[in-house]
């Protein structure tokens, strides 16, 4: 386990602990709630692991790093960027996908493309923003979010 994991996981015992010593009751509602919530993400964590797997099982790391490697250039940054905006993967799923891309060998730049357009770009949430923005305002903040999520993943691929 990572020092950066222990030090996380010290601090949430320890403020759980202080939860605890503060209000009994409250803490332990606090605990059933998130288990609640832990039990209704479990199926679509087993889905998108399922997917994953199965992605990354079809895919060789050739492949991979033939489309999204230090090779292909903007286009294999562009090219991520897109499946990220369109793919609707929880954050906290999406970077041990991204560790894995990494691994098998796609470039800094495009997981960095693939993590921000995930969560900046929300094309599965569109008619929402659309409602509730407007048709103008939505698919503006989604193009420009997709312009800032291009130019960080290039400006990290550049710094890293």
């Amino acid at each position: 386990m990572s020092v950066t994991a222990i030090v996380v996981n010290a601090i949430a015992i320890i403020i759980l602990l202080v939860a605890f010593a503060k209000d009994r009751k409250r803490a332990v509602m606090s605990l059933k709630i998130a288990a609640i919530s832990f039990v209704r993400l479990l199926p679509m964590l087993f889905v998108i692991l399922i997917v994953i797997g199965l992605i990354l099982g079809f895919v060789t790391s050739e492949q991979i790093t033939k489309f999204v490697g230090e090779q292909s250039g903007v286009l294999g940054v562009l090219m991520v960027g897109v499946v990220g905006s369109i793919l609707h993967i929880p954050s906290l799923l999406s970077f041990p996908l991204a560790a894995s891309l990494l691994e098998k060998g796609a470039s800094i730049s495009a997981v960095a493309a693939f993590i921000t357009t995930l969560t900046m770009i929300g094309t599965v949430t569109l008619p929402l923003e659309i409602k509730e923005l407007g048709k103008e305002m939505a698919l503006s903040r989604n193009g420009l979010s997709f312009i800032i999520a291009i130019a960080i993943a290039l400006i990290m691929g550049a710094i890293l």
